[in-house]
């Protein structure tokens, strides 16, 4: 086959996110020779704010990351994974690509500043949001480390959440995970839920009805959030009755969904499922249309963790690095 190296101004890989399947990507892309350019996004609210970096910037202390034996926050890591990128020439782009042209190759991506550029590869890893009720001290609380949290998996071991009582939000699948997870340190669980049956799965809503220590409140919303640097207790409205009432815990934990971040992918042709997420037909990387792969939350509505994302930002620079070799750009 012919090589042909790639004009001057497409870039070969161009990546879309800066977690940590962002900047994974970015690193082995970076090795591989392939001058990735990183697009990290911008600062935004929507309502908890959604910053460079991912999820990862709103915790404030990761302990089940491999590596860091005594722990590490959330923006600390998310930094050291920047400067490995850059380390081996990954250049950083602070805009977000706001949308895709994937109709023809090199892809054309407009950026937030009206900019353009173009690119023969594109790794999505823009990831998802935790969805939030928007209570003003949920979100202070949340940002500060004072014990509201939209990942029961990443925080329920932290030492200031255990032998405690401890509340979880929702009624789905994803709600009884969380609480079925916090059984095994909080002193108490309780799931609080709008209506007067749940949406999980039979066998989900089963283990929590026979945890002991799980308890769900019916018909229950969190109108505030108590506590001033730590959460001290929840205040509840009935949905039939309007009565209030106050639950004291030193942990919330929000498990009504998340939303992948693909808004921008509308009109792209990329295949999504009906949640959102970027639809991965096989164990790759790849997306429906050629050239274009994602990694980590924005196609992973199951596992969502930092290392899980990590690993699938790997797996979609090989599978860019071997199809631009395929292609015959270098």
């Amino acid at each position: 086959m012919e090589r042909k190296s790639h004009m001057a101004d497409t870039e070969k890989l161009l990546i879309i996110g800066s977690g940590p399947a962002g900047w994974t990507a970015a690193i082995y892309g970076a090795r591989a020779n392939l001058s990735p350019v990183v697009y990290v996004g911008v600062p935004k609210q929507n309502p908890a704010p959604i910053l460079p970096g991912g999820q990862l910037m709103l915790t404030t202390e990761v302990e089940n990351y491999p590596g860091f034996p005594e722990g590490v926050s959330g923006p600390e890591m998310m930094g050291l994974f920047q400067k490995q990128a850059e380390r081996f020439g990954t250049r950083v782009v602070g805009q977000d690509i706001t949308a895709c042209d994937f109709s023809k190759r090199p892809f054309t991506l407009t950026a937030s500043d009206g900019s353009t550029v173009q690119a023969h590869a594109v790794i999505i890893a823009t990831g998802a949001t935790a969805d939030w009720l928007g209570l003003e001290n949920e979100l202070r609380l949340a940002q500060m480390g004072g014990g509201v949290s939209a990942c029961a998996v990443c925080d329920g071991a932290l030492p200031m959440f255990r032998d405690q009582p401890l509340a979880v939000v929702g009624g789905g699948d994803s709600a009884m995970e969380e609480a079925s997870y916090l059984t095994k340190f909080a002193s108490k669980v309780y799931v609080i839920h709008r209506r007067d049956e749940l949406r999980a799965s039979k066998a989900m809503q089963q283990r929590i009805f026979d945890a002991p220590n799980a308890e769900v409140l019916w018909n229950k919303i969190p109108i505030d959030v108590l506590g001033d640097e730590k959460c001290e207790g929840v205040r509840l409205k009935d949905t039939q009755t309007g009565e209030e009432s106050t639950l004291e815990v030193k942990g919330l934990f929000m498990a009504i969904g998340h939303t992948p971040a693909t808004q921008f992918l509308d009109g792209s042709g990329i295949d999504l499922t009906d949640k959102g997420y970027i639809n991965l037909g096989d164990r790759t990387s790849n997306t429906n249309i050629e050239g274009v792969f994602a990694a980590g939350d924005v196609a992973d509505a199951d596992y969502r963790q930092a290392i899980s994302a990590a690993g699938m930002g790997c797996q979609a620079a090989l599978d860019a690095e071997r199809w631009l070799a395929a292609q015959g750009i270098e």
